[in-house]
């Protein structure tokens, strides 16, 4: 099935077209080639997630407690900078640009997520980061939070700031706290608005705020809508984080997210388990299918990123893994590596993983039958004594990854609440290995090229 996503008069309107085609399984080699708009869809198995450890190359170094905040009267979480429209660094007079989520620290740090804002930062130098504030008009933004997403700075000078419209927490089956962390039912739409940007003495300034204006919805066949989601309930509802991304190797433009299977995918398959042999070896328990975390995607079809046909998802994890966040995209050459982070408490019964940057690997388009890289699909992870002290990585084209700093503990055991830029880290991609390789500074970020090319 393809459903075209137009926008157009300011509404969004759906238009579906049920195509007749053959369905494709998870036994078709690997490598294989498929057109974007392809109905297949790569699986993560139970098999490969019972893979899922700590390596000495992908757990992160020990974060020193003698941490700045860089924001003191913010807590600062989920970030990502401003990038060219070929995903390289966006350099604005000589300064870097970086966005983040805030909050006031009058909230507790799990409060923060219910007030939730998308702050602006400048840097010179990439390390010594001023907080600029939150660059949109509040009343003028779509939902009650505005939640991660991604920045893009096009040749004629506009940014395009996309964000995720999160509805009043309170006001759709507000949340709760149950063993496995805050069960979250907030509706969350795909959202864009656009800004003028300048630079002087005094800083980096966004000026002529655009429309705000919803890009997708989840269509309740590939990707699970709200009222879908609180049939069966489960952890964290999920339709959210949108990601700009220019395939060097095509041209063309996409939209990626954070999506969760619809009815199209409402039990397990052969696929979501493992092979023949794995298959009759292991019992999954039957609410193990609820965990039904996807990556979707949508091809654009204009220059000003406002007309998007919804296509099939890159990769699920049904019975695997319930959330799949921040899903973005490290090219080099045609080796695609599809990157997304998940939590210890978001993972299927009879499965079990940590908090990490998780990575998969395919050849030759951005459609492909991706595998975990290094055998066990983790990139990043925190070490096992400090299994929370940071969390939301995100990698640059040339293999930097920021995030920020989470829960670590102290030198008694006791929970600290961070709330600010972690180390960053440096990561290389090899074929279907990755590395850490390299810690950086707290919050640093180099100057890196498009997707494709790294700077050397």
């Amino acid at each position: 099935m393809k459903m075209k996503t137009c926008k157009k008069a300011g509404k969004l309107v759906l238009c579906a077209a049920i195509l007749a085609s053959s369905l494709m399984t998870a036994t078709v080699a690997a490598n294989s080639k498929w057109d974007i708009e392809d109905d297949y869809t790569s699986a993560w198995s139970r098999q490969q997630a019972e893979k899922v450890a700590l390596t000495e190359e992908t757990t992160a170094p020990i974060i020193d407690m003698d941490f700045e905040d860089v924001a003191p009267d913010v807590w600062v979480w989920d970030t990502w900078p401003l990038q060219n429209r070929d995903g390289s660094l966006s350099n604005v007079k000589g300064y870097r640009i970086a966005f983040a989520l805030v909050a006031p620290r009058t909230y507790t740090w799990h409060d923060r997520h219910t007030e939730a804002r998308i702050g602006m930062f400048y840097s010179k130098n990439g390390k010594d980061w001023t907080y600029a504030g939150i660059p949109y008009d509040y009343d003028n933004a779509l939902g009650h939070m505005q939640w991660a997403g991604s920045a893009m700075l096009d040749e004629k000078g506009k940014v395009h700031f996309f964000y995720t419209a999160t509805t009043d927490m309170n006001a759709n089956g507000g949340k709760e706290f149950n063993k496995d962390g805050w069960v979250q039912r907030a509706e969350q739409r795909l959202a864009k608005t656009t800004f003028d940007i300048s630079a002087d003495k005094n800083g980096v300034h966004l000026t002529n705020e655009g429309d705000h204006q919803i890009l997708l919805e989840a269509d309740g066949h590939h990707y699970e809508t709200i009222e879908q989601f609180q049939e069966h309930g489960n952890i964290i509802t999920g339709f959210r984080d949108p990601f700009f991304f220019k395939d060097p190797n095509t041209g063309e433009e996409y939209i990626i997210w954070e999506g969760q299977a619809g009815t199209n995918r409402s039990d397990l398959k052969p696929e979501n388990i493992g092979d023949k042999e794995y298959r009759e070896t292991h019992t999954v328990l039957d609410h193990a299918k609820f965990y039904n975390g996807n990556i979707g995607i949508a091809k654009v079809l204009d220059d000003d990123v406002t007309e998007l046909e919804l296509l099939p998802p890159l990769l699920e994890s049904v019975g695997v893994n319930h959330q799949l966040e921040r899903p973005h995209v490290v090219v080099k050459g045609d080796t695609y590596y599809l990157l997304t982070i998940s939590h210890e408490f978001t993972f299927a019964p009879g499965l079990s993983g940590p908090d990490g940057l998780y990575g998969f690997v395919g050849e030759g388009s951005l459609r492909t039958d991706y595998k975990p890289v290094n055998g066990t699909g983790l990139v990043v992870a925190n070490p096992a004594e400090k299994p929370f002290q940071a969390y939301s990585w995100w990698a640059a084209p040339d293999g930097q990854v920021i995030s920020f700093i989470n829960e670590p503990l102290d030198e008694n055991g006791q929970v600290q609440f961070g709330g600010t830029f972690a180390p960053t880290l440096k990561v290389s991609f090899n074929g279907d290995k990755t590395k850490i390789v390299k810690e950086m500074e707290a919050g640093e970020i180099k100057p890196f090229g498009p997707y494709g090319r790294s700077l050397r």
